[in-house]
């Protein structure tokens, strides 16, 4: 209840007389449902779930502090009049989840209805609540971090030549739900070689060969909640480059992992690890940002990049992640997922980084 009455002082501040939630992931933060489809409506006295016949059971057993409403149909058919009954004249809405289609729909049946009811879309606002982890959320996160540690571990016992590189994550996947894991967070990457290169690299049927890099981006999930963990690993002694660039990337994230602080912005905590990469002389093979937050989602606020104005606050949990990517010859990434606590960086994900021959 502590989430609604934040919610409702944002609510205030902006004068809406509710909000409508339909983000899957602010969803749950708010009302401990899990489906995969359903609505909150959410006033200064009212807390409501909308879920079709096929939620009903769950969202009672899931969202006890909610009333739970059984819609049908698309949201045109039943919000104007939901909202009416509510007296609601001015709704706010997650701006990034409803499509203009939907939009517009909606406008043409409040207006054929006759409903004074205003649509005000808003972005960010429950983000911004879920940036802020509870005690019991950076639990869940370390417990997934902790799986992650572990299968990363396992990577270090399996990976040989002659395995391709889908073989690899398949064995990875299996191994975190058998620790478990609810699901995986995201698709694992495991990228090898040239496809190294490649930071969001899908596994292929390429196969592994001795002293070349090999990606692996692997999370699990607690109670909802994510990881997010990378190491660069070498079947074998690697080349020159390797080592070269492996160490810049491991001293751009401890250089990071030892000046991020509360109160710097994302673009500042990012340009604490970018300048080594720059300084190296790799800057312009840097192309995506330092970090990104992580909980419910494993890309969430805040974001730690160029350009990023969210400031960084105690109880923040986000990746930390520098890398240099060659075409033609691969990349390192180093990743790990940290929390803001005492006005320093803690690392929850633990596994070794600095033995990264197999």
């Amino acid at each position: 209840m502590n989430r609604l009455q934040k919610l409702r002082q944002h609510l205030a501040a902006r004068r809406l007389d509710a909000f409508l939630v339909s983000q899957a992931q602010n969803r749950r933060y708010l009302s401990g449902f899990t489906g995969s489809e359903g609505w909150l409506l959410i006033s200064e006295t009212t807390s409501a779930i909308a879920v079709d016949f096929r939620y009903v059971e769950q969202a009672v057993t899931e969202s006890p502090d909610f009333e739970v409403l059984q819609i049908k149909g698309d949201i045109s058919r039943w919000l104007p009049d939901l909202t009416a009954d509510f007296g609601i004249r001015k709704l706010g809405f997650e701006a990034t989840e409803i499509t203009v289609a939907i939009y517009q729909q909606l406008c043409i049946a409040i207006s054929q209805g006759q409903h004074k009811l205003q649509l005000i879309p808003t972005t960010g606002i429950v983000e911004s609540l879920r940036a802020i982890k509870e005690s019991a959320e950076i639990k869940s996160i370390t417990e997934a971090a902790a799986l992650a540690d572990a299968t990363l571990d396992y990577a270090r016992t399996i990976v040989q030549p002659g395995m391709s590189e889908k073989q690899i994550a398949w064995k990875l996947e299996g191994f975190v739900r058998e620790k478990g894991s609810e699901n995986v967070p995201f698709d694992f990457i495991v990228a090898s070689g040239p496809n190294a290169a490649m930071p969001h690299a899908r596994p292929t049927e390429r196969i592994i060969s001795k002293g070349e890099p090999i990606v692996l981006d692997i999370g699990a999930k607690v109670e909802g909640y994510c990881s997010d963990l990378s190491r660069t690993l070498c079947v074998g002694n690697g080349d020159k480059a390797f080592s070269k660039i492996y160490n810049i990337v491991l001293g751009s994230q401890l250089a990071a992992l030892a000046t991020i602080e509360p109160g710097l912005s994302g673009e500042q905590a990012d340009r604490l690890g970018r300048s080594i990469i720059e300084q190296a002389n790799y800057g312009e093979a840097f192309g995506h940002g330092m970090g990104h937050g992580i909980g419910l989602a494993t890309h969430e606020s805040p974001r730690l990049g160029p350009g990023s104005s969210d400031i960084l606050a105690e109880g923040m949990v986000f990746s930390v992640e520098p890398g240099v990517y060659i075409p033609g010859w691969g990349g390192i990434r180093i990743e790990d997922t940290v929390v803001v606590e005492n006005g320093k960086i803690r690392s929850l994900t633990q596994t070794d980084k600095t033995s990264n021959i197999v």
